[in-house]
């Protein structure tokens, strides 16, 4: 059953299962020495850059907290939004296996701003966490995000106060169409040291990539990776789908559709006087405050998740495979669910 609980909910692209196969046709060497892997790390280097370090892992945690435990020692702290995923969403993998703190500030639209930062980067001596790392996410975790210029003024904020910036990408192919920019000029043009660069939220079927734009700071990386049980004997699998993410700008293709069904449903919604949108539309996630009387039924026949329980916010997420029908039938459910309550 197809509905809008969540982007990992949807299988992956055609062309990524062909790769799968393909990959699978052969013998490769091991942890990464194969082809695929190669191929998909110059391929990243056109991207990012040639100077850019790049590592596969299995997992978007895993990406988050070994890409962070390369850069913050156990007594330096992670400044995060409150609603970051990194914060609430990864059962402390980050304290118990990255070995750093998080401080964590509130944040109405998801979004960190230097305001936000500045009183935390005080300390009382050896008896705090250093403040090391800011991390963002792009879109952030209620699909708003953050400008180039945002990002810029961020990444200059940390490297001027002696920290880094890392940035979460599980939708960075959705934030990168929706502005209309490369990655490059998202990320590395506006100072990012470090990105977790997601595709399986956009068609891959699993593995994620990171990135140090900083080269200096993938020092003893793969002694981490390792150790933090992230290291794939048949990364092939992993590289192969990045190669075809890749190929005839599948990613952009993905990210494009998905961003405009959640255009398409916003649009929809805002036509349903009992509804109401709660954030910016910018990515591929559409927020909105429903009845609550129609909740429970209209979940049985597209699963979705409440976002926030006590103003039954909802967080209704598109996908690549996502069609306008759907979208439709969802809204026409909501409305004969309003008519015969």
């Amino acid at each position: 059953m197809k509905g809008f609980a969540s982007d990992n909910y949807s299988g992956c692209s055609p062309e990524i299962m062909l790769a799968i196969q393909q990959a699978n046709e052969h013998h490769q060497p091991s942890y990464g020495a194969d082809v695929f892997t190669q191929q998909a790390i110059s391929i990243f280097k056109e991207h990012f850059g040639e100077n850019a370090e790049v590592f596969f892992v299995m997992n978007g945690t895993g990406a988050n907290v070994t890409a962070l435990q390369a850069i913050c020692r156990p007594y330096e702290a992670v400044i995060s939004s409150h609603m970051a995923h990194l914060n609430t969403d990864e059962c402390s993998a980050p304290e118990k296996l990255g070995g750093f703190k998080i401080k964590d500030v509130y944040t109405e639209d998801g979004k960190l701003t230097i305001e936000h930062i500045k009183p935390l980067l005080g300390g009382r001596g050896v008896h705090q966490a250093v403040a090391r790392v800011i991390t963002i996410t792009q879109s952030t975790e209620i699909g708003t995000l953050y400008t180039q210029e945002e990002i810029r003024t961020l990444a200059n904020f940390a490297h001027e106060n002696g920290l880094y910036l890392h940035v979460d990408g599980a939708r960075i192919a959705n934030a990168a169409v929706s502005l209309g920019v490369s990655f490059k000029e998202m990320l590395v043009d506006t100072g990012v040291d470090v990105v977790s660069f997601g595709g399986t939220k956009n068609g891959m079927m699993m593995g994620e990539a990171i990135i140090f734009l900083n080269p200096a700071l993938a020092e003893n990386f793969g002694f981490i990776r390792k150790q933090s049980m992230q290291l794939l004997s048949k990364m092939r699998y992993v590289g192969a789908q990045f190669v075809a993410y890749f190929k005839n700008d599948l990613w952009k293709k993905n990210a494009a559709h998905a961003n405009q069904m959640a255009q398409l449903l916003a649009n929809r919604l805002r036509e349903v006087p009992a509804v109401s949108i709660t954030q910016k539309v910018e990515a591929n996630g559409v927020f909105a405050i429903l009845p609550r009387e129609i909740t429970p039924a209209l979940q049985e026949v597209f699963p979705f998740y409440i976002w926030n329980e006590e103003t039954n916010e909802a967080r209704l997420m598109l996908s690549f495979d996502s069609t306008e029908e759907e979208v439709e039938r969802f809204v026409d459910t909501i409305n004969t669910l309003l008519l015969n309550r």
